[in-house]
């Protein structure tokens, strides 16, 4: 059979001598090499200087940790479109479906390697510009690039009816159920801002991490019940996707405008921090509700007019194939009248 020599060419070994391969095998641990080199070269700078341009722009942090991370996503995703291309060579995975993901890890990198990165340690706002990059910019584009579809077609019969049963298997379902993945999110971002979690993450490396994977897996669910392409358990109508992201403004508004309006530093690690620049830590701190509230309603807003122009395509479509339908009834019916004159002539 066809597919029992697809799977089985699966679990060949890779040839040696193909390049592309290697590169794609090799970049990530390439990457994270020369980011430790750097990491234990520079050090981790916990009172970064002024932030002055041009220089700012050097203050790379060169964390290895999210480096490895999205170097193997980038490369798994790479190796995983140029094997649709050979499996599917009529139809190849969509072009802009790999630069949205890029995107996604291009924004991750920037939130979590970049100066971003440098100056969020001693800046709420900087902190908040990170979880905003991570939450508002690389999830929903991910998401968009729908890598489960890709997975999907890259593998065999075996593999994608495994990969379809625990998408939609009661943990699955469970998880990605649109009220718990609405619940979950605003619940990660009220929860970490409103109680110790966040002051721990800022003074210690396991926690910091725990809250930044937290924060992108939460808005990964979060964003594919509402603009995912990809097959999900549950498959909201068009007027269901705009009442999940409206209401999904209010939360953000309130969270945004409850650390602006407090005459209190929330995060006592932002007081000891010794800088005598910037702002001071409640104005900072104020700044930060600022870029909550404005940045995620602005995106949620874009998110819902997106919501909109995908519902006019599917009615329009649906328009379309209803005007098709009643016309093919309709020359039916005709012939069929014609076929009975015609048999009654003949008859008579």
């Amino acid at each position: 059979m066809p597919e029992a020599g697809e799977n089985a060419c699966m679990f060949r070994p890779a040839p040696h001598h193909h390049p592309i391969r290697r590169v794609l095998i090799s970049l990530p641990f390439a990457v994270a090499l020369l980011a430790l080199a750097a990491t234990v070269a520079l050090g981790h700078n916990d009172r970064p200087p002024v932030p002055a341009f041009p220089s700012v722009l050097l203050a790379w942090t060169l964390d290895p940790v999210p480096i490895v991370g999205v170097g193997m996503a980038a490369a798994a995703y790479l190796w995983t479109e140029r094997r649709v291309a050979r499996r599917h060579p009529a139809s190849p995975a969509p072009r802009h479906r790999r630069w949205l993901f890029m995107g996604g890890i291009a924004a991750i990198l920037v939130a979590l390697v970049s100066p971003v990165d440098t100056y969020e340690n001693v800046l709420f706002s900087v902190h908040m510009v990170q979880h905003m990059l991570l939450e508002m910019v690389a999830a929903p584009l991910i998401v968009l690039s729908a890598p489960i579809t890709l997975v999907l077609r890259a593998t065999g019969p075996s593999a994608r009816r495994a990969i379809l049963a625990v998408l939609h298997s009661q943990p699955a379902r469970w998880l990605t159920f649109p009220l718990v993945t609405w619940l979950l999110f605003a619940g990660i971002n009220w929860g970490w801002h409103f109680s110790g979690l966040y002051n721990v993450a800022l003074e210690n490396d396991p926690v910091h991490y725990l809250e930044h994977a937290s924060f992108l897996a939460a808005a990964l669910l979060f964003w594919w019940p509402a603009i995912g392409p990809d097959p999900q358990p549950w498959r909201m109508p068009h007027a269901v996707r705009l009442m999940y992201l409206f209401l999904a403004m209010p939360q953000n508004s309130f969270l945004g405008v409850a650390l602006l309006s407090t005459q209190r530093v929330l995060y006592l690690h932002y007081v000891t921090v010794v800088r005598a620049w910037g702002p001071t830590p409640l104005d900072d701190q104020h700044l930060g509700g600022t870029v909550m509230w404005v940045f995620g309603d602005m995106v949620f807003l874009a998110a819902m007019l997106g919501v909109v122009w995908a519902w006019m395509h599917f009615e329009d479509a649906r328009t379309v194939r209803l005007d098709a339908r009643l016309d093919r009834e309709e020359r039916e019916r005709r012939e069929d009248l014609e076929r009975r004159a015609l048999s009654r002539s003949r008859d008579g």
